[in-house]
């Protein structure tokens, strides 16, 4: 698979002031943050459920009645969602990932000890409450009916507190937020990273060839920088070099397994901006992961040179249009600004700027969990 080639020659990216340019989206973002209460799982009870209330459930988005045993076991329509399966915990998890990394962001930028109160908040009833907590693992997420209580590849669904994580290691200081809420939040991202590493569904999505295993990784990577874990931020380095780029990536640099799919243009978005955000989130001085090359010179840069031209134009991209939520891609896409942060892309930081970077359409924001660059972005 061929994509559009990037050009032989750009212009240097000039000096660029991220946090300049969101502080006024961040300050929007932000009114209507401050003003919602906490609201988390224990507010919805999904009556398939085999958990508890304080147990995260979620049912697999393309699974349907069978329409000649109605009452049996769900079967499988790959690419196009059941409207009616459970999402609510979902829905609400999403929600908390968007509030709590906007009032972050407004108080990265700002030190305004309002929006860290708020956030403090939201962090004290999903992760600390007793009556409202969320308990540390996802035993019962995109389950089937008939089928199965839960599965592995339900872990996907935490993807959303990446954004979390860092948000909480950005209010670290803040007078509203106390080195006991610190101590509780970490301790509960560190019981959960614990589960993902030790537990059969944990173990298993790890092993996913595919965007699964990368949104794994993600997720290690962003808990473990914020309890501090740097065996798991080794292993997530070698995860990435070792086994995501060699495995996934072509000579081309696009994703083949993503191609296969029915929504070969969003979910080749979606794992880019994904193993993107790891070579972010993972860089250190010296060591710029997006850039990174393996022996053959795949590499995230050049996954981004694949993809980025059938961003700023989707007419150039190679295949047939995806068969749901084709005129909603793309986005503002992550993986254009990191990489031209990283690479020095002045091309790719235009196409991100003029892209939507509040997408009101649900699966896109289900697919779209790195909404907060700030909070990624060390300057």
């Amino acid at each position: 698979m061929t994509g559009a080639a990037a050009p032989a020659a750009q212009p240097a990216l000039p000096a660029f002031d991220l946090a300049a340019h969101e502080a006024p989206r961040v300050t929007r973002l932000v009114g209507t943050a401050l003003k919602k209460k906490p609201r988390t799982i224990t507010s919805v009870v999904n009556p398939r459920s085999a958990g508890g209330v304080h147990d995260f459930s979620s049912e697999g988005d393309y699974w349907w009645p069978d329409p000649a045993n109605p009452d049996g076991p769900y079967i499988q329509r790959d690419g196009l969602s059941n409207p009616d399966n459970f999402v609510a915990h979902r829905r609400l998890l999403i929600a908390f990932s968007r509030d709590v990394a906007a009032l972050a962001a407004a108080y990265k930028l700002t030190r305004d000890e309002r929006y860290a109160a708020a956030a403090a908040r939201h962090l004290r009833a999903w992760f600390v409450g007793p009556s409202t907590r969320m308990n540390p693992s996802l035993l019962y997420s995109q389950a089937i009916k008939g089928r199965a209580t839960g599965r592995s590849i339900g872990l996907i669904d935490t993807l959303h507190l990446c954004e979390v994580a860092l948000a909480a290691e950005t209010l670290r200081g803040a007078q509203s937020y106390s080195k006991n809420d610190d101590t509780a939040v970490t301790g509960w991202f560190r019981d959960y990273l614990h589960w993902m590493r030790t537990h059969a569904y944990g173990i298993e999505e790890s092993e996913a060839k595919n965007n699964h295993g990368t949104c794994w990784t993600l997720q290690a990577a962003c808990f473990a920088t914020l309890t501090g874990d740097a065996g798991t931020l080794a292993l997530c380095r070698r995860r990435l070099k070792e086994i995501h780029l060699p495995d996934q990536m072509a000579a081309d640099g696009s994703f083949p397994l993503e191609l296969r799919r029915t929504k070969p243009y969003g979910y080749s978005i979606f794992n880019l901006d994904v193993m993107t955000a790891l070579g972010q989130i993972l860089g250190a001085p010296g060591e710029n992961l997006i850039t990174w090359e393996l022996p053959d010179g795949r590499s995230l840069a050049r996954g981004i040179a694949w993809l980025a031209p059938c961003l700023a134009d989707k007419s150039k991209w190679p295949l047939k249009p995806d068969v749901m939520y084709w005129d909603d891609w793309p986005v503002r896409q992550p993986a254009l600004l990191f990489g031209a942060l990283a690479a020095g892309r002045a091309d790719w930081l235009e196409i991100w700027k003029k892209l939507d970077p509040d997408p009101e359409v649900e699966e896109v924001q289900r697919n779209f969990p790195i909404r907060q660059p700030v909070l990624w972005v060390r300057q």
